[in-house]
This record gives C-alpha cells, sequence and structure tokens, in this order.
C-alpha cells in the first residue's frame, strides 16, 4: 500500500510542479503571440518571429507544452484508462480546436489554423493510449523516430491536402500555427518516457512543494490548472490590446520599397547570405526605379519570368558576386 500512495501520491502532491512548469510554458506561449501580434499589425518587420531567436523560441515552447501533455497521459491514466474523464477532456479539446480552425479561416483564410498545437493534443492523446502499457525503452525509441522521420520519409506522395496533417510533404504549408504528428508527437512521447522512468525510480514526489515563490506559485499554478481555458482567452485578449495601441499609435507605414526589399531578400535568402541579398535587391529595386517598372514590379504586373526583370537580376547578380 506504502509503495502504491508513492507511486500515485494525493493530487495536489503529484501536480503542483507539474502544474506549474505547464503554467511557465502558457506565459512563455503568451509572450511568443504578443511578438507575433505585434508583426501582423506592422511594429515588426514581416516574418521576425518565424526565424531565428523567436522561431526557436517557439519550437522549445511548443516541446516543452507538449512533453508535458504527454507526462501527464501517464499519470492520469497509466494505471488504468479512466474513460468518462478522458473522454470529457477530449471533446473539450476537440471542440477549442475546430473554433481555432473556423476563426482563423474567417481571420486569416490564406493562414488558417486546420492543424495547430491543440489538433496535435487531440490527436496524440489519442495515439497516446497505445503506448500506456509500453516499457518506457520502447517508448523512447518511439519518441525519437517520430521526430526523425521528417528527414527520412518526406515525399511528394503526401502533397495532398488530406495527408497535411502528417507533416511529410515535400511542399511549404502556410497555417499560422502549425504542428503536425511528425515530428511533434516525438515531443509527447518523450514526456510520456520521462513520467514513466520517474514512475519507475519512485521520483514522483519530486513533482510536490512549490517551485517558485508562494504567491507566485498559486499564480502558475491557476494557469497550469486552467490550461485551455488560458490558451483560449489570452490570444484574443492580447491581439485586443494590440489593436488599441495600434489606434492611438500606429505604426510606420512602410514603403512600397521597404515592403518589395524585405520580401525580396527574404526570398533571396533561401539560397544567399544576408549581405549579398541586400546589395542585390537593393540594386533590383535601383534598376526597376531607372527603368520606370517598379510600380509594375510590386503590383506584380511584372514577375521574374519577365525579360527586362530577368535582364535586371543578371546585372544585379554580377555587380555584386564576391570578387
Amino acid at each position: 500500500m506504502r509503495q502504491a500512495e508513492t507511486l500515485n501520491p494525493p493530487a495536489k502532491a503529484r501536480l503542483g510542479k507539474l502544474d506549474a512548469l505547464r503554467g511557465i510554458a502558457l506565459i512563455a506561449m503568451a509572450t511568443y503571440h504578443t511578438a507575433w501580434d505585434f508583426e501582423f499589425f506592422g511594429y515588426l518587420e514581416p516574418g521576425t518571429t518565424g526565424q531565428g531567436v523567436w522561431k526557436l523560441y517557439a519550437r522549445i515552447i511548443a516541446s516543452t507544452f507538449l512533453a508535458l501533455v504527454g507526462f501527464s497521459l501517464v499519470l492520469a491514466h497509466g494505471r488504468q484508462i479512466r474513460w468518462r474523464a478522458f473522454g470529457i477532456r477530449l471533446a473539450q479539446i476537440i471542440v477549442a480546436a475546430l473554433a481555432i480552425t473556423l476563426v482563423t479561416a474567417y481571420i486569416t483564410p490564406d493562414n488558417f489554423v486546420f492543424f495547430g498545437i491543440l489538433h496535435q493534443i487531440a490527436a496524440a492523446s489519442v495515439l497516446g493510449l497505445l503506448f500506456l502499457r509500453l516499457p518506457a525503452l520502447i517508448v523512447a525509441i518511439a519518441a525519437a523516430a517520430v521526430i526523425a522521420a521528417p528527414h527520412y520519409l518526406i515525399s511528394s506522395f503526401f502533397d495532398p491536402p488530406i495527408f497535411w496533417w502528417l507533416g511529410l510533404s515535400e511542399i511549404l504549408i502556410r497555417s499560422n500555427d502549425y504542428v503536425p504528428i511528425f515530428p511533434w508527437f516525438g515531443a509527447v512521447l518523450a514526456g510520456m518516457t520521462v513520467a514513466k522512468i520517474m514512475q519507475h525510480f519512485n521520483a514522483l514526489k519530486l513533482l510536490a512543494g512549490n517551485i517558485a515563490p508562494a504567491w507566485l506559485d498559486r499564480l502558475l499554478r491557476f494557469i497550469g490548472q486552467h490550461s485551455l481555458a488560458f490558451y483560449l482567452i489570452h490570444q484574443p485578449i492580447l491581439i485586443s490590446c494590440v489593436f488599441l495601441i495600434s489606434q492611438l499609435f500606429p505604426p510606420a507605414v512602410a514603403t512600397p520599397q521597404e515592403v518589395f526589399g524585405q520580401a525580396c531578400i527574404q526570398s533571396c535568402q533561401n539560397d544567399n547570405d544576408k549581405a549579398f541579398c541586400q546589395k542585390f535587391c537593393e540594386c533590383v529595386i535601383g534598376q526597376t526605379e531607372t527603368q520606370g517598372i517598379f510600380d509594375d514590379v510590386f503590383a506584380g504586373r511584372r514577375d521574374q519570368s519577365d525579360p527586362q526583370m530577368q535582364e535586371i537580376a543578371g546585372i544585379c547578380t554580377q555587380q555584386n558576386l564576391p570578387q
């Protein structure tokens, strides 16, 4: 009896630090979304939150949150699946995910969320049941395989939209929140592995106690215990605040040259270094203005297939190649 109590301590003792960690992950997610909102309203350069440190930050947050989902799945259902509680929670997540899809399809139809983090959590919750009874080593191997899969299994076979939720297509998927099964289910499996190892070594007691000063710990636990509500509410509140700021202090409006230059540099950097791309794009803008075709290029009436644009690209490439 004493061993069973240790493996499954009272909920408050077992979940205290886990809830606080979940609260930290959610607050971190809110900080990222704040930056995304400022970019959306034009305060940051386009693409800022989708590259560099911001991109790494977003991936760390998502990985941590999904690992906690896997960890909690083992704690809640590892000894016996509580089907009623599982079904209610799953239904709540599915409804919330569908709401996110519908709202984003209306607001940003070109980049709507069709398989974001809530969709991933719903799918992972079901798939995770298959691993509840497996040894930690097997689950860890499965986690590594899922994470590695996109490096080896990507194929044009998965390009049709019906397969996009897998994350194995060759085409670039456009979505404001894209968290496909591969590789992200691997983070859930990793969390399950850690939970199983802690159970095996009788280490769940490490989750008891506070993770921060009492007042802060209570706040973090509250957020962590109401994670779905926090996730659904925080972004509308944040984006409303940024909208109000934009009405009081409108962002500086970029000139067509600045907008074109940023897009040009981002496209160029797929195959070239930043220094070359900056000089190349400045040259392209200068040449198109000199030849009186910049407005046509900016409006999309001329593209890279246009003979005059090909000539300009050749001139600017030659002028800025390393000597």
